[in-house]
């Protein structure tokens, strides 16, 4: 079923090529990570209210601890578990793709556990900002099976990699949030935020 939904999804650019160029430039490595970074920093410095600013610090600071558990948590998975890409297995006649060919492991996708750790860690007390990550993320990540380095079931286990990451690292910052408090002091002492 994989397979045939993979297939599905890849052959879409098949009849619409424009549409594999576009969503390329959407799902490579970079075009969400700036994004996201450029929402970190506007929730950082975004306000002059001094109690929305430290609850937008404090949730960018969870985000991040997010974004590092779900690595993390991808390259234990990849350690012990290798999935070949879809272009590695799929006779190349069968696949359109439209990206480089990356040699890691296809499962988790480790794209999706990133931006979905930051988009639901963001969306747990920034609604208006999470929703427009999630929506970016969810283009992103389909963005992912659609230019032909991802199965389906790749982008969703990373997707839920990401949500069990945010889940976490909101629980450490509840444990820790004297911890956090301390680090935002910090920095404001040095006009960092």
């Amino acid at each position: 079923m994989d397979i045939t939904l993979f297939k599905l999804i890849n052959g879409i650019p098949g009849k619409f090529p424009m549409v594999g160029e576009v969503m390329s430039g959407i799902s490579n490595d970079y075009f969400l990570t700036v994004i996201i970074f450029l929402i970190f920093v506007v929730m950082w410095f975004g306000t002059r209210d001094l109690q929305r600013r430290r609850l937008s610090q404090r949730t960018v600071l969870i985000a991040l601890i997010a974004v590092g558990l779900a690595n993390a948590m991808v390259v234990m998975t990849t350690a012990f578990f290798f999935r070949p890409r879809p272009f590695a297995i799929l006779p190349l006649d069968q696949v359109h793709l439209f990206f480089y060919k990356p040699t890691d492991s296809s499962f988790p996708s480790n794209f999706a556990a990133v931006v979905f750790a930051a988009a639901i860690s963001i969306f747990a007390t920034n609604r208006k900002s999470g929703i427009i990550l999630l929506v970016i993320a969810v283009i992103g990540t389909f963005g992912r099976v659609l230019i032909g380095i991802h199965y389906p079931t790749d982008v969703l286990g990373g997707m839920a990699y990401g949500a069990v990451a945010s889940l976490f690292a909101y629980l450490l910052g509840s444990i820790f949030n004297p911890v956090l408090v301390l680090f935002l002091n910090f920095t404001r002492k040095f006009y960092l935020s």
